[in-house]
């Protein structure tokens, strides 16, 4: 902390939230050579180290070296078997981590930067300023980046039982006989397979199909290999009511016009987020919010208040903890130089960490028709990549979209054990305009995933079938 800052409470900039977008705002401004002040109130970090990225991946990751060990009787000669012997050890060990990162990545940081003056307390925008715990502040600009929470579903009778959230489900300290997952986006699909994994009885339920944003045949595969490892997957029906009776839960749905009933020790909701904006005084202060809650924002990050900017999951866009952090660091920039700065998404990967992984950007092939172009695609499956032949597992398949007219590549997305770590490749290419004749040009190396791209964008021209390794 700055003694400027200390001795006269005088601000170029106030930030409030201290997550991931806070932190990437109040960084930035104090590269700049600004006095910041960063406003949390809770727990430091917000909520991708805390209870979202860092607790669910490694505990995804644990679940994968249980899947991989029974899986190894798929090469000959092979055998393998492992199973959760301590459970409330590993869930340890996943709050020892989170603890750490929260630690070096957030607490520690404060003292790097001088111009950073961190607060703690609840913050209202108020006219001319804002408040912390009461006390008024008058910073040249704000940033809100309060984030977002778990939301619930319109579902009767909900809010009257107990329920898991994204942040409840992994801090249990044992491990649910059997559990209802209400929601196939991503979260609900990790997490399902996560709890499968480790001995839990999952059925998975969800109005439209999983991953509905992805591609049809991402989501179609993705529900089969699921359903392969013993998860119920239950998809286009319609909530009646929840309750719990003799210590269960119970959903009733209709499935085709029929009701049905599904039963389970627990329930995990996992049907989305809303922004975090009560209590913070927004409307009254004139910041325009959108029905569920989240703070409206032009492309330059600015809100319907002179001076005041928003980013992150409080916005409700592109709710990553990377475009968060890439929004804030424009809202900063354009807050302390004169909104010059633009919100870029057009090559915004994201990724879905099951087994096999999701992984896209851009546009899919039904956006890319809704948006006037004339489309061809190119599918590869797995078993036509190298790499998945060699691991014995031709899980997944790769799409490409392009436009029919000019050979540009519009979207990809990839379903593969590996497919997290190939998808920057179409990221780049779409970055730079690249054709689909270009990517499949462009040099590979042998027995990788990302080779599969290549054969992809080949795919549009001749049948990869018919190719030699390394042909083309």
């Amino acid at each position: 902390m700055s003694d400027r800052c200390a001795n006269t409470g005088t601000y170029d900039l106030a930030v409030i939230g201290a997550g991931s977008a806070g932190f990437s705002a109040a960084i930035t401004a104090a590269e700049q050579g600004a006095h910041v002040a960063l406003i949390g109130h809770g727990m430091i970090g917000g909520t991708c180290v805390n209870v979202g990225c860092v607790p669910s991946k490694t505990m995804i990751r644990a679940a994968e070296a249980l899947h991989g060990a029974r899986s190894a009787g798929r090469f000959p000669g092979l055998a393998g078997e492992a199973h959760v012997t301590d459970w409330r050890s590993l869930v340890a060990a996943k709050d020892d981590l989170v603890s750490t990162l929260r630690q070096k990545k957030y607490i520690d940081l404060l003292s790097e930067y001088n111009g950073i003056a961190y607060l703690d307390g609840p913050a209202r925008v108020a006219d001319g300023g804002i408040t912390v715990d009461g006390t008024s502040l008058h910073p040249g600009k704000v940033i809100i980046a309060t984030g977002a929470s778990p939301a619930l579903p319109d579902i009767p009778g909900v809010a009257d039982i107990s329920y898991l959230t994204s942040t409840t489900a992994l801090e249990l300290q044992e491990l649910p006989r059997s559990l209802l997952v209400i929601g196939g986006g991503y979260i609900g699909c990790e997490l399902a397979q996560m709890f499968a994994r480790a001995g839990t009885e999952v059925t998975l339920v969800t109005r439209r199909r999983l991953l509905p944003e992805t591609e049809p045949e991402i989501s179609e595969a993705l529900t089969g290999y699921l359903r392969d490892e013993g998860i119920t997957v239950c998809t286009g029906l319609a909530y009646r009511r929840i309750e719990r009776t003799d210590g269960k839960v119970e959903l009733t749905v209709s499935i085709h016009g029929a009701d049905k009933t599904i039963a389970a020790e627990q329930v995990l909701l996992t049907t989305g987020r809303s922004p975090n904006t009560n209590g913070l005084g927004l409307v009254e202060a004139g910041v325009r919010l959108f029905d569920n809650g989240g703070i409206v924002i032009d492309e330059r990050m600015r809100t319907s208040k002179p001076g005041v900017y928003a980013a992150g999951d409080v916005t409700g866009r592109d709710q990553f903890v990377y475009m968060a952090a890439y929004g804030a660091k424009l809202a900063a920039h354009n807050a302390l130089n004169g909104d010059s700065l633009v919100y870029d998404n057009a090559a915004m990967p994201w990724v879905t960490f099951t087994d096999p992984q999701v992984a896209g950007v851009g546009l899919t092939e039904e956006a890319a028709r809704a948006a006037g172009f004339q489309t061809k695609t190119s599918i590869v499956s797995l078993d036509q990549v190298p790499r998945a032949l060699a691991a014995r597992d031709t899980r997944g398949l790769i799409k490409l979209v392009a436009d029919a007219g000019t050979d540009r590549l519009l979207g990809g997305q990839i379903l593969a054990p590996e497919g997290a770590d190939s998808i920057q490749t179409v990221v780049l290419a779409i970055k730079h305009n690249m054709t689909a004749k270009a990517l499949g040009e462009t040099i590979f190396p042998y027995l990788t995933t990302v080779e599969g791209l290549k054969l992809a964008a080949q795919g549009f021209g001749k049948d990869v079938a018919k190719l030699s390794c390394c042909a083309g």
